[in-house]
């Protein structure tokens, strides 16, 4: 008999990091890539896996979310099959989820209900491909209480992630360490380490016996990765899934394996510019295990004039239905649905969200620009940063991003 499996998505995270892009939605819910949003990648993994069981803990700001969820991921009710949001219930008490863990823990109700044998906990907010049932067949054969996905980076950035120190078989955990200066490589590579892709598989009754004894800590964070998975090390219950070994169907060599944390502004947009690429350092156009999403019912994308100075184009750009680009230039940008590029303007470098205004000979210039944002005629963003800080956010790498609605200055 097939085993049962459960799939839960960790989708309450605030995401400061990105603000202004998350002052009206939660994290999960920002949308990328021109038509998606970020939950969208974690969602087609697991169903290109196969794990169509599957709920999404979600607490702020998640009307968005919760929308978006509900018109774009139905399922087949007659098989059994679901992705449903569920927000904090206060089912223990009047107060929200303390922690990822303590999110499991209030919803325990939804694992009784459904009785799987296994339970995937999968985060919300990175982008990459992979083959969750691999990792599942990986855990399964391993015996182990839980599997924590890990991807090889080199040892000199181990203070950027959490790193799973692993014993001289490469499989069992050792450590489970947040951000450490100095660390071990690992056995089969030493100027590698494992950093914790915050992706994990648990036999379900390691976990409801974890996540119950971690409420009554109160000393605990009630986080996944800072308590619960430390708690499993501590017995020898926890395995290392080497994200190397994971074959995607349809990828290539140079998006093999990718995989991206896009919780900083800088990192957001730097996922974005790996997209437009010739050949994309992360490839959309894998339709082998595609990426689904609902985006409406826009028209084409269309280029219009074509005089000398007034010439529509779009080099190096990703440019989604609904758009028209008219007698302006568009380099190495990600367009979404329903933007306007008016004449004479140039984008470059930039991610335009939906419904976007681009006003005549207005320049637009290593920007994240987030939807309905109007920019007026001459307008220049990203040009004078010392000028933008004054009005918009900057990042540390001089992406200037302007909010959601936000009145553009002359």
């Amino acid at each position: 008999m097939a085993v049962k499996v459960l799939a839960i998505v960790l989708a309450g995270g605030e995401g400061k990091r990105l603000m202004p892009l998350t002052a009206d939605r939660a994290k999960p819910g920002v949308p990328f890539g021109g038509i998606y949003r970020m939950i969208d990648f974690v969602l087609s993994n697991l169903a290109g896996g196969g794990f169509l069981k599957i709920v999404v803990l979600t607490q702020y700001k998640s009307h968005s979310l919760d929308r978006h969820i509900t018109k774009t991921w139905r399922m087949s009710t007659l098989l059994g099959n679901y992705v449903t949001p569920v927000p904090a219930q206060q089912r223990l008490g009047p107060r929200w989820f303390a922690g990822s863990a303590d999110a499991i823990y209030q919803s325990l109700n939804l694992i009784n209900d459904e009785r799987p044998d296994y339970v995937i906990v999968f985060g919300a907010d990175h982008i990459y491909r992979m083959d969750p049932k691999q990792m599942v067949d990986d855990h399964i054969a391993s015996g182990a209480s839980v599997t924590v996905a890990g991807i090889r980076q080199p040892r000199s950035m181990s203070d950027q992630f959490g790193v799973i120190d692993v014993g001289a078989d490469g499989k069992r955990i050792r450590a489970f360490r947040e951000k450490p200066v100095d660390v071990e490589g690992l056995p089969d590579a030493p100027d590698e380490i494992f950093a914790s892709m915050g992706n994990y598989v648990f036999t379900t009754r390691a976990l409801c016996e974890a996540v119950t004894a971690d409420a009554q800590n109160p000393d605990s964070k009630h986080d996944m990765g800072g308590n619960i998975i430390p708690m499993l090390v501590e017995r020898g219950e926890a395995n290392v899934y080497d994200f190397r070994d994971n074959d995607v169907p349809g990828s290539t060599e140079r998006d093999r394996g990718y995989w991206r944390d896009v919780g900083t502004l800088d990192s957001f947009y730097e996922a974005h510019m790996d997209l437009t690429a010739t050949e994309p350092v992360f490839n959309l156009y894998n339709m082998d295990w595609p990426i689904f999403t609902n985006y409406g019912s826009w028209p084409p994308a269309k280029f219009v004039h074509g005089s000398d100075d007034r010439l529509g184009r779009a080099v190096e750009s990703m440019i989604s239905p609904g758009v028209v680009i008219s007698g302006s230039l568009v380099e190495r940008s990600v367009v979404s649905p329903n933007v306007r590029v008016n004449s004479w303007s140039h984008v470059e470098g930039s991610v335009l969200m939906e419904g976007v205004q681009v006003g005549r000979r207005a320049v637009v210039r290593n920007a994240i620009i987030d939807k309905n944002v109007i920019i007026p005629e001459g307008a220049e963003i990203g040009v004078d940063l010392d000028r933008d800080r004054k009005r918009y956010t900057v990042s540390d790498a001089g992406i200037v991003v302007v909010g959601k609605g936000q009145l553009i200055e002359l």
